[in-house]
């Protein structure tokens, strides 16, 4: 960069002498601005962009020091060397002596030491300013930041805020220069609330870094309190010997609000706001505790609303949800502080009720229970009555766990459920028998794909126009070792609770692709074979692989498979639910949306997953007489299938009305008895030979 000189002198031949001198050596380096007189000089000086001066001490309109104390008052930072002509030389150096850095005589004017010295007095300049420029920075940077940044000297007096620490302790830096650090950041205990040792006294002590401990308060100015965490660390010489040292403050006020909500959601249930069955078992494992320390009992109820579903299917789900909100109240309003209301999931809630030494104290508390919830609830214009079914187990009358404690209350509500709904039941020996039975068909499941005994029935789907079949719904039917045939709501529950369900929708998955393989190299088109997947199987890591490796082994099109998910699937892990879909999509799989209508976002899910198919839930089809809502309902969902360019079948067509409807309405695509029941692969052959072998 090159560095502007400015000579001042009334001689022409010094200037020009200078100048070449300058050029000569370090050319490349300076420009001279030349200035005769000294009003010249101060003008041109004023413009600025000035490094160096040489200066000629006696000029036409100036002699001697006051030429100097002119330049030296305008510009006392730029470097001022005198130009000294024989006999000057007393003067040159009284000049020194007041600020001048140095002077050349005249015979040396041609010199290279002219150059040197000039690059030599700017050469501590321009190491000011840089450092000038770093502290700026540094000071910008420390501005810049949300963390709190406190510098002390060696006897632990403040020395420095930042703008953070200026606004988290409420203190300017001003005003906290020099004051002790423990006046400034005061900070204490969050739970004892007694004074804490600052980590900045044992860094001045100890010359190591040093933090604080969870749990602490700074305490600002004006009184108010912040969650802090922090860092301190000494500040040392070249020589490495502490000079001071400073404190970063990190406000975690919002991190710490934020792990308490995350907490108290990870434990609540995000409806109703009541406890969740991860904070309800804790609580019962409490209970338990407390029972054995003082022989006391309690009680555990647990209550289903009674015909809740068909509210929900004929008002809608908004109003659903209200309605187990305003239960919720109630419930919440029936019991003391110290008993436990817990929402389980749909319309089951459980009620743990502590210090009941008689087991009649919980059926006053069930009886009351009934009373208050059956009692009308004004929900969105509506007039609603629910009633509930409550089963009471005790502890330790009943039970000796928690686990067992619950099941044996779900025992006895479906015995109020069996007794007329909107009762109660204690309880007994005799229901272990509904528990046991449930245990037998555990058992049994668990040996029943090593025994064969699944099989898969296959529904059409149909083209509603022509009749012809366009696609199959593989169903799993279990032929228990008893005989019976047994439908998948009777025992998949179970399965997914004991962790079957994965082998078993394996095997439904390969069975459904080598069945559909087989009537095509039998010259039978089935369409496409669609496969109901659980939540857990799609949750797996070895999902698509599993999927692909079935592909292959049976060497089905990838197109021809359909797998079909409920909304509840994908509300359990939206991102990863999105990915696998996605990877499914690519390899060819049509994906499918299963009791479309029944959840709580179902049409936003249309957009964010790469659904294919929107089955509409035979919920809608069974009310078309009795429901104008269910129609328009219907009729909404197939327009906006085909603004998605997604296909659309209905489900649960069970006679010619209902045909009729919807062909009125352009629905193409349907499923239901009015075609064909679920019926066995053979019995699927003869319907595609009838109807024409598909599409």
């Amino acid at each position: 960069m090159r560095q502007n000189i400015l000579l001042i002198t009334k001689d022409a031949g010094d200037a020009e002498t200078l100048r070449g001198t300058l050029d000569r050596t370090d050319g490349d380096r300076f420009t001279v601005h030349w200035a005769t007189t000294l009003a010249s000089g101060l003008a041109r000086l004023n413009e600025g962009g000035i490094d160096a001066m040489l200066v000629d001490l006696r000029l036409p309109d100036s002699q001697g020091q006051a030429t100097f104390d002119a330049l030296f008052s305008s510009a006392p930072r730029t470097p001022i060397m005198t130009l000294c002509a024989d006999g000057d030389e007393a003067l040159a150096r009284q000049v020194e002596r007041l600020g001048s850095d140095g002077y050349f005589l005249k015979p040396f004017f041609d010199s290279y030491i002219v150059p040197q010295s000039l690059r030599n007095v700017m050469r501590p300049q321009t190491l000011e300013e840089r450092i000038l420029n770093e502290n700026a920075r540094a000071e910008t940077t420390l501005n810049s930041i949300s963390d709190a940044v406190i510098g002390t000297d060696l006897a632990g007096n403040v020395d420095y805020l930042n703008a953070a620490a200026e606004s988290m302790t409420g203190w300017s830096r001003n005003e906290a220069r020099g004051q002790p650090l423990d006046r400034v950041m005061k900070i204490i205990n969050s739970t004892t609330r007694e004074p804490k040792r600052n980590p900045v006294d044992m860094v001045l002590q100890q010359n190591k870094p040093m933090g604080l401990t969870a749990g602490t308060l700074l305490i600002q100015r004006d009184g108010s309190e912040v969650a802090i965490e922090d860092s301190a660390a000494p500040i040392q010489d070249s020589s490495g010997n502490i000079n001071g040292a400073v404190i970063v403050v990190h406000d975690v006020t919002a991190a710490k609000a934020m792990a308490m909500k995350m907490a108290y959601l990870a434990q609540h249930d995000f409806l109703t706001n009541l406890p969740n069955r991860v904070l309800l078992s804790d609580r019962i494992t409490q209970a338990i505790k407390w029972s054995e320390r003082n022989g006391k009992s309690f009680s555990l109820l647990f209550l289903d609303l009674d015909n809740f579903k068909l509210i929900n299917d004929s008002l809608g789900h908004e109003i659903g949800d209200k309605l187990l909100v305003s239960v919720a109240q109630r419930l919440s309003d029936c019991i003391r502080r110290s008993d436990t209301v817990s929402r389980q999931g749909g319309d089951e809630f459980l009620i743990l009720l502590m210090d009941e030494t008689d087991a009649q104290d919980a059926g006053l508390v069930a009886g009351k229970i009934l009373d208050v919830v059956s009692q009308p609830h004004s929900i969105a214009g509506h007039e609603l009555i629910v009633t509930a079914s409550i089963g009471i187990s005790s502890y330790p009358r009943d039970v000796d766990d928690a686990e067992a404690l619950i099941k044996n209350a779900d025992a006895a509500m479906y015995k109020a459920k069996e007794g007329g709904r909107n009762t109660f039941r204690y309880f007994s020996s005799s229901m272990r028998a509904r528990v046991d039975a449930r245990r037998a068909i555990e058992a049994d499941l668990r040996g029943a794909l090593v025994r064969q005994e699944f099989l898969l029935h296959y529904q059409p789907e149909v083209d509603l126009n022509s009749g012809k079949i366009i696609g199959c719904e593989a169903l799993l039917r279990w032929k228990h070792p008893n005989g019976e045939l047994m439908l998948p709501g009777d025992f998949i529950p179970i399965a997914e609770e004991c962790g079957l369900i994965l082998s078993i929708g394996r095997w439904v998955l390969r069975e459904a692709c080598a069945q559909a393989k087989s009537w095509h190299d039998q010259g039978r088109n089935p369409g496409s074979m669609a496969v109901n997947v659980s939540a857990l199987e799609l949750a797996q890591n070895d999902f698509i692989p599993r999927v692909k490796e079935i592909l292959n082994e049976t060497g089905l099109d990838s197109r021809m498979l359909q797998i079909e998910i409920t909304e509840s699937v994908l509300m359990r892990e939206t991102k990863s639910s999105a990915m696998t879909l996605h990877k499914l999509k690519e390899m060819g799989v049509v994906i499918a949306m299963d009791d479309f209508g029944t959840g709580y976002s179902s049409l936003s899910y249309l957009t964010n997953f790469p659904i294919d198919i929107i089955k509409v839930d035979r919920s809608f089809v069974a009310a078309i007489r009795t429901s104008a809502d269910n129609c328009i309902i219907i009729s909404a969902i197939i327009a906006l299938g085909a603004s998605l360019k997604q296909r659309v079948i209905v489900e649960g067509i069970e006679d010619a009305e209902q045909l009729a409807f919807l062909k009125a309405i352009n629905c193409r695509e349907g499923q239901g008895f009015l075609f064909s029941r679920p019926v066995s692969a053979e019995k699927f052959a003869n319907l595609l030979y009838l109807r024409g072998d598909g599409p």
